[in-house]
């Protein structure tokens, strides 16, 4: 059975990202995309402010959480996954692939040797065109790689919560030269997004406006297909790589990549504490290309 989904979005103007709760309302049953945790650099203080704020709203809604779904191991902030699951319950889901990001990563920061790189840090793996439920809504995972290896697009109902494959028209698509991305890849993994039907609802995970226009982070299939700057009608494959990697060149790191994912390769859960009862996190030195 499906239904039509409710979806409230949350915006984190520090981190640019939108974090979403989609509900059933005859149900009352909801699935949370891509919750944050604050970071705040400079002191290495964790805060639950963003994840709070999707929390309250399912408490006025009275709706119980299945699901909270990541789209990818983002390296723009960190997961508050493990904290709406401590206070609203739900499994938290990733594509299968993060196998591949957890065995990268465990190899750049020297993770532990008891963190294993086989994706049991997560309650579920999506396989490619898996089915699931929230409440009478027929969910699918869809595996979109290109900017990870990992990302996963989830079609629900009428609309697709596409992670960072694609962003809002005017802003175009994701970077993919972090370890293990691929442009081809890449566009492959959007025009199958843009081959759903026309109507069918896009919802970003990020948006960073261009020329002072307000935060955005819905559109359409149709739209992205006729304006998107980076991937609409009649762009090729060779013309869509040559752009992102000549533009891919110029784009600094993330200001928090390295704290970021080897939370969020965890599913949101700190390194273990040190015998002093301290969580640490590591800074790989020279590690990662360097941007300039």
């Amino acid at each position: 059975m499906n239904a039509q989904a409710t979806v409230q979005a949350f915006f984190d103007p520090k981190t640019w990202t939108v974090s979403y709760v989609v509900s059933d309302p005859a149900t009352r049953r909801a699935a949370v995309i891509d919750p944050v945790l604050d970071y705040d650099f400079k002191s290495g203080h964790t805060t639950t402010d963003s994840a709070d704020q999707v929390l309250a709203y399912l408490r006025v809604h009275e709706l119980s959480v299945d699901w909270i779904l990541e789209t990818h191991a983002h390296a723009d902030h960190l997961s508050g996954a493990r904290h709406v699951q401590q206070h609203a319950g739900g499994r938290i889901a990733i594509g299968e692939h993060i196998r591949e990001v957890q065995a990268t990563f465990k190899k750049i920061y020297n993770l532990e040797r008891t963190f294993l790189p086989d994706g049991s840090q997560f309650d579920h793996l999506f396989r490619e065109g898996e089915t699931f439920q929230i409440g009478n809504i027929t969910a699918t995972a869809m595996l979109v790689p290109g900017h990870t290896p990992a990302d996963m697009a989830y079609l629900v109902g009428g609309a697709v919560f596409v992670g960072d494959t694609l962003f809002m028209p005017d802003v175009g698509s994701a970077r993919a030269d972090f370890p293990g991305g691929n442009a081809h890849t890449l566009y492959r993994s959007m025009r199958r997004l843009l081959e759903l039907p026309p109507a069918t609802q896009v919802f970003v995970c990020h948006d960073y406006p261009p020329n002072g226009r307000a935060p955005q982070w819905q559109t359409t299939v149709a739209e992205q297909r006729a304006h998107n700057i980076h991937a609409h009608d009649g762009i090729s494959e060779a013309e869509f790589v040559a752009m992102r990697q000549a533009r891919d060149a110029t784009l600094e790191m993330p200001t928090l990549i390295l704290p970021s994912i080897q939370v969020n390769v965890r599913g949101g859960q700190f390194p273990p504490a040190d015998d002093n009862g301290i969580t640490y996190l590591r800074i790989p030195l020279n590690a990662l290309p360097l941007h300039r």
